[in-house]
């Protein structure tokens, strides 16, 4: 091939002796941030490999500081130079930091319009040139923050480490995260400071090395199923789903035969770009890339980075995971993501799009023999526009129009006509008026109560803190929790009134196989909504034991076996008290409620040993605390058309053989 220098063939220089230098005397060329000058200025220091980092301690690598875990543990795969010589690529995680002009940092006026340019955050530690600002020595090295001391193993003993079950580390790990990040958010909101909270609590996982199936693979993930949904893609990223947390394409280097090759491993389609999503079991998957920030196609896109993984993936035909975003309509600005589970290209092309730019497409193919995941969210969306579209259907409403929602009543197994005779209600029926009861102290706040407010009676009673979040989310678990009152000053809009103004799910009560009725929603369930409360006759322990008569509806709060509100993990990573040394424990209740004659959808939940809801006790209208109210609320997210399940306890009267079929089963469970 022709060799082409900057002259052409007859220049007057072709025999001109150049003034060679050696090469470690030259100045590395670095593509350069906006603003800054690309020339490096003389006295810059010669080019050597040294890491800001080094030297290393044992365990890490280049770009990784102290407490970081790499997000795959493999190392980068070598591949020779034109002359033979081995060369390793650079590992992800490093970045040679740029030249940067020192005189337009100092001054903050290198934009040639004049305007202050801020020295990156990630090159804070790194001086931007060979002189400090007189022109003396070189610049100091800004001396980093002091890092927050790490618990110690006794601390992290509770966190998700070393759990031998891929689903239970999982699960664990995403309740980490939304504990973290509901606690951040309550913090934040107190001091009134506005960031991302879901950011803050995956960078502390991060930091701690509380992630899942690190190591990027093709095909399905250890620990999750067809049907698992996600609120961020900070969630993905930790369990190891999609290990991008912006681009929607997720590709691996693998070695085919002597050469590397990238392969896609899983998207997200989730509304950045046209792609076709309504067919449940194809999905037109649009390319990345040739857009702005604000989402307008301004240049043509190139065969490159996630769009030839895919290419490439069409020819090797293998299994890409599939996540589907929508929109979320109960938090108009969030997302909902939905693993659909394994698909294969089965054909790509280039169309110019709508801004008339050439634009990617992937045809990709939903592999059978799968659960439904994208199709019974369709299907329940469908049944939520037009509840007469849900076959076998035995009654359209239990509640007569009692709920301000319908509850649903189907049976698609036998031909049983329902469940015992019962009447529904949605209030707790006490034993005495609720007037003969003791009051519960009220707050004076105006209109609403305000995290932060130090003179607010109702979040001083919570411990401080308001105990759900701006979006009706319950932060943490309590030996008991106080809603505002009647009594209280601020309106029905206030956040710290949530449980007490009842469901706001689609309901349906099924019938299983060998369980009886059972209860799900046709809505996806967020980790920390409120769903129902027990609703009953408050009855005595003495009327209980007296009868003998049994009854399967009881609900007795004093056979909770859960000495830790285990809910509430790694407080100790944001440098609070660990919960094993904590004293804050399930108190004992006297509170015994009986669902047999009155009662609402709580009475059909049923047991399992692995449950996603939890009891919380609440008051709101008296103040009484050996008699609160038993709300439920939902303990990890939930997908549409899941049992919602609960823990009876193991410290009842009476076993009974269990059939949740959960890994974790116990065999047995307590009845009163």
């Amino acid at each position: 091939m022709e060799r082409r220098g900057s002259h052409g063939a007859g220049s007057s220089r072709g025999s001109e002796v150049l003034d060679v230098k050696p090469l470690r005397s030259l100045s590395p060329m670095f593509p350069t941030p906006f603003g800054y000058t690309s020339v490096s200025p003389p006295g810059a220091p010669p080019f050597l490999s040294i890491s800001p980092f080094s030297p290393f301690p044992s365990g890490l690598q280049p770009g990784q500081p102290p407490g970081f875990s790499p997000p795959f543990p493999f190392t980068a795969p070598s591949y020779p130079l034109a002359d033979g010589t081995p060369r390793r690529k650079t590992a992800a995680g490093f970045r040679t930091p740029p030249h940067m002009d020192a005189a337009g940092v100092s001054r903050g006026t290198a934009s040639s319009r004049g305007r202050k340019i801020k020295q990156p955050g990630r090159y804070s530690n790194y001086s931007m040139d060979g002189s400090s600002e007189e022109g003396g020595g070189p610049m100091k090295k800004k001396q980093p923050k002091p890092k927050r001391p790490r618990p110690s193993k006794t601390d992290l003993m509770m966190l998700p480490s070393a759990l031998e079950d891929p689903k239970e580390s999982v699960e664990v790990l995403l309740m980490t995260f939304d504990a973290l990040r509901r606690r951040i958010l309550q913090v934040d909101e107190a001091k009134n400071v506005s960031r991302r909270p879901d950011m803050k609590a995956g960078a502390t996982m991060m930091d701690y090395d509380l992630r899942a199936n690190k190591a990027k693979r093709v095909g399905s993930v250890p620990g999750i199923d067809v049907g698992d949904i996600f609120y961020f893609r900070m969630e993905t990223l930790l369990v190891g789903l999609h290990s991008q947390s912006m681009g929607g394409i997720d590709w691996m280097v693998t070695k085919i035969g002597e050469e590397d090759e990238t392969l896609a491993v899983s998207v997200v389609s989730s509304g950045g770009y046209d792609d076709e999503t309504d067919d449940v079991d194809t999905l037109i998957y649009s390319g990345q890339g040739g857009k702005m920030s604000e989402k307008k196609q301004v240049d043509d896109q190139k065969l490159e980075r996630g769009n030839l993984a895919l290419e490439r993936s069409s020819h090797r035909a293998n299994e890409i995971r599939v996540t589907r975003g929508m929109k979320d309509i109960s938090f108009p600005t969030g997302r909902i993501y939905v693993y659909d589970g394994l698909y294969k290209i089965l054909g790509s092309w280039v169309e110019r799009g709508k801004s008339g730019f050439n634009v990617f497409k992937y045809k990709l193919v939903r592999q059978p023999g799968q659960p439904d995941a994208f199709a019974t969210w369709k299907l329940t969306e469908k049944w939520k526009q037009n509840p007469s579209s849900r076959g076998r259907v035995i009654l359209p409403d239990m509640s007569s129009g009692d709920e301000t929602i319908p509850v649903c009543l189907v049976n698609e197994v036998d031909t049983e006509k329902g469940p015992s005779l019962f009447s529904y209600s949605t209030r707790l029926k006490y034993s005495v008026p609720i007037s003969s009861i003791p009051p519960l102290h009220s707050c004076s706040c105006q209109n609403v109560c305000v995290p932060g407010d130090a003179g607010c009676s109702c979040a001083q009673q919570n411990g401080g803190d308001l105990p759900y979040s701006s979006n009706g989310l319950l932060v943490s678990r309590k030996p008991l929790l106080y809603e505002c009152s009647p009594s209280c000053s601020c309106s029905s809009n206030c956040r710290n009134k949530v449980a007490q103004k009842g469901i706001k799910l689609h309901f349906e009560v099924f019938r299983t196989r060998d369980r009886g009725w059972a209860l799900r929603s046709w809505d996806p369930i967020r980790t920390g909504a409120f769903i129902c409360e027990y609703v009953g006759e408050v009855i005595d322990k003495a009327k209980v034991e007296a009868d003998g008569e049994e009854d399967e509806y009881l609900f007795e709060a004093s056979h909770s076996d859960e000495k830790i509100f285990k809910w509430n993990y790694g407080p100790e990573l944001l440098g609070e008290p660990s919960l094993a040394n904590s004293a804050e424990a399930s108190k004992p209740l006297p509170v015994i409620i009986s669902a047999k004659h009155i009662g609402n959808v709580a009475r059909f939940m049923n047991h399992s040993c692995s449950p996603n809801v939890f009891w919380q006790p609440v008051l709101h209208d008296h103040g009484d605390e050996d008699y609160p109210h038993i709300m439920f609320y939902a303990a990890k997210h939930i997908p549409p058309m899941t049992e919602l399940t609960y823990d009876y306890g193991m410290s009842g009267r009476k076993m009974q053989r269990c059939l949740c079929g959960s890994s974790k089963c116990r065999g047995f469970y307590s009845e009163p």
